[in-house]
């Protein structure tokens, strides 16, 4: 069975699906049509229904769980990895309300943690999330919520920041941060949704083992190319929830929409978002 597998060129993506892609490990017949994109480009393909499985926002899935269900390998989840704002200026949180903010996109759990922490703001514009310090640089913007590698390069820009929107998240509900998951179309069959889940497993536990099996692979998609840079982003995102949600991570997941629906920016999703 060849199936529509879309990820990005983030470290993290590339260092977890490595194995499977090359054909290091056993996927159980499975063969993947391989399509790599920038996350927003990833959520609106499965707004589309025109890919099996994807790597996705959690905001977005919150969107389209009735059509896809989320695969319990594979997330970026955890503690201290939230999406930060930044600025050029000094600006304080209480004066946020009133910037323009650049994000990384409208379905990214990174707007989703803003907009939850900074409900008020009006101002957002979507930029690609490697494209948000330079429009802070520039003055398109006051602020940005910035995601991935810029974790570890804004301050060398001369940015500030304002808030930690992981840490926010991590302070008020005591939970990691689900910020992005793979999922599979709900008209795959349960033997196979738990076979796609399966050989996904297998291909990151190949990564822990092997962890310099896939450096060709990351190197050639990583946007930053300093190797500290790249080790720290894949330690940052792949973590034990990779391998597997468990009860903590579906917990996590649930809060965040529980949460997002309080404040009235998702519906409710169904009850079977998981693949068991």
């Amino acid at each position: 069975m060849k199936l529509s597998l879309g990820f990005s060129t983030c470290p993290n993506d590339t260092f977890i699906f490595d194995a499977l892609v090359h054909h290091k490990i056993d996927t159980e017949g499975l063969e993947f049509d391989v399509v790599l994109a920038d996350v927003e480009e990833l959520n609106n393909n499965a707004f589309a229904g025109n890919i099996d499985i994807t790597k996705l926002s959690y905001h977005a899935f919150a969107h389209i769980a009735n059509h896809y269900k989320l695969l319990t390998s594979g997330s970026a989840l955890g503690y201290k990895n939230g999406p930060l704002l930044i600025s050029k200026r000094k600006i304080y949180p209480d004066e946020v309300h009133d910037a323009k903010v650049a994000i990384p996109g409208k379905y990214t759990t990174a707007n989703l943690l803003f907009s939850i922490v900074f409900p008020e703001v009006k101002e957002k514009k979507e930029y690609l999330f490697s494209d948000i310090e330079a429009a802070v640089l520039d003055g398109e913007a006051d602020a940005g919520v910035i995601i991935h590698e810029n974790r570890f390069t804004y301050k060398e820009r001369g940015l500030k920041k304002i808030i930690d929107l992981g840490e926010e998240w991590e302070e008020k509900t005591k939970s990691p941060i689900p910020l992005g998951g793979i999922v599979i179309h709900r008209k795959f069959d349960t033997e196979t949704q738990q076979k796609v889940n399966r050989v996904l497993r297998k291909s990151i536990e190949f990564a822990f083992e092997n962890p310099a099996s896939s450096y060709q692979y990351v190197k050639s998609y990583a946007q930053e190319l300093n190797d500290d840079v790249i080790k720290k982003h894949i330690d940052l995102y792949v973590s034990n929830f990779t391998l597997d949600l468990g009860d903590k991570g579906e917990k996590a997941v649930k809060t965040l929409f529980e949460k997002a629906k309080n404040e009235g920016i998702i519906d409710s999703v169904p009850k079977d978002i998981f693949v068991h």
